[in-house]
């Protein structure tokens, strides 16, 4: 709360991701409570035990990091957050969730108290349920464009009027349904090349290559398989994906804002996907070889607090992180030594240098650095 009141963030609007970040150990906490467990990575190391969460502004401020087990379910994430949250007497609370998030649990907690929420929706040829409801209802998509970019978007209501009342917000990037379009006919390509292919062996080669192809995780999504065992294009397949080429679905509670406001909300969730970048590959929070929870709180606390002032300057400065490291790059301290003892001198500053650490208000730093 402090670092909202001194910043004077708008915290009306928060968006909530949870990432992973592995621990340099071969095993996991045996004890109950403890951080280090197997789950569900974003690193690609589900071997590892795994634990973290951040809310961030729509500023891209990073306002509250939490540190789970990583067998946590997202449930109890979202309860958790939501009561950290509350306690802060925030008033009205739009939480801002990508698909990972969202189950009817999840969405009853984001409403407790009077919040609301923006969130994705999984869209998947050939699923059911009132997602692709909304998608497939008739009508009218209408234009909105920001920053040059245009996107196609449509609300629907599901259940109008009743108590289960939903509203979806169909959206259609142009630019991405073609290149959408352009990769699947990249794949189906060289599935049929492939296919024929299998044509030229037989045997136990054959049904071994087959299998593989099925199987593949990206050439196996457009073959199917005959009652024979033989394979074809699975056309039916590609025309119900092509519906989906560009297309994204959120659903929200909100059902007086704007179509252009829900939308923009949902997609300044790159915010938080830029902040889990920079706090694995900037701030560097792995590698990790803490064994006791509160030494793992503090680490994960310090990188935190890091990206706070990480952002803080940026937005201060409008400059990325990069440029700034690099305008501060070559500062340096000589070392000299003579009869009348050791003598540490900076070097001087330039005029960029010098109004950086006057627009931070941070102090230059001395001439003499030490004596």
């Amino acid at each position: 709360t402090h670092v909202t009141k001194k910043l004077d963030l708008d915290v009306d609007i928060l968006f909530l991701d949870t990432t992973s970040t592995y621990f340099e150990i071969k095993g996991e906490d045996d004890h109950e409570g403890g951080l280090r467990k197997r789950g569900h990575s974003k690193d690609n190391h589900p071997e590892l035990a795994q634990v973290v969460a951040f809310a961030v502004t729509k500023g891209g401020i990073p306002i509250r990091a939490w540190v789970w087990p990583g067998n946590t379910s997202d449930h109890e994430i979202a309860q958790q957050v939501k009561h950290d949250l509350s306690q802060w007497n925030l008033g009205h609370l739009v939480m801002v969730q990508d698909a990972g998030f969202n189950s009817a649990r999840n969405r009853q907690i984001l409403l407790q108290g009077g919040g609301d929420y923006i969130i994705g929706e999984k869209l998947r040829a050939g699923s059911k349920g009132e997602a692709v409801e909304a998608l497939h209802r008739a009508g009218r998509y209408k234009t909105i464009e920001r920053e040059g970019k245009v996107l196609l978007c449509k609300d629907v209501l599901i259940d109008e009027g009743s108590a289960t009342q939903r509203r979806y917000v169909i959206v259609q990037n142009p630019e991405a349904a073609q290149r959408d379009k352009e990769t699947r006919s990249q794949i189906v390509e060289e599935a049929r090349r492939r296919l024929a292919a299998l044509a030229q062996l037989s045997g136990e080669p054959h049904r071994k290559a087959a299998c593989r192809l099925r199987s593949h995780g990206i050439y196996g999504r457009y073959i199917g398989q005959r009652k024979d065992g033989t394979l074809f294009i699975d056309e039916e397949k590609m025309k119900r994906e092509s519906l989906l080429d560009g297309k994204f679905l959120i659903s929200t509670s909100l059902m007086h804002c704007s179509t252009e406001e829900i939308v923009y909300g949902y997609k300044q969730l790159w915010e938080i996907e830029r902040v889990f970048r920079d706090v694995k590959h900037v701030v560097d929070i792995r590698p990790v070889y803490h064994h006791l929870d509160d030494r793992i709180r503090a680490h994960v606390l310090i990188c935190f607090i890091a990206m706070v002032l990480v952002r803080v300057a940026e937005r201060t400065l409008s400059m990325s992180w990069r440029d700034i490291a690099y305008t501060l790059t070559d500062i340096r301290v000589g070392h000299t030594k003579g009869p009348d003892g050791e003598l540490w001198l900076m070097s001087p500053l330039s005029e960029m240098q010098r109004n950086l650490f006057s627009t931070l208000k941070v102090k230059h730093p001395p001439k003499i650095w030490d004596f």
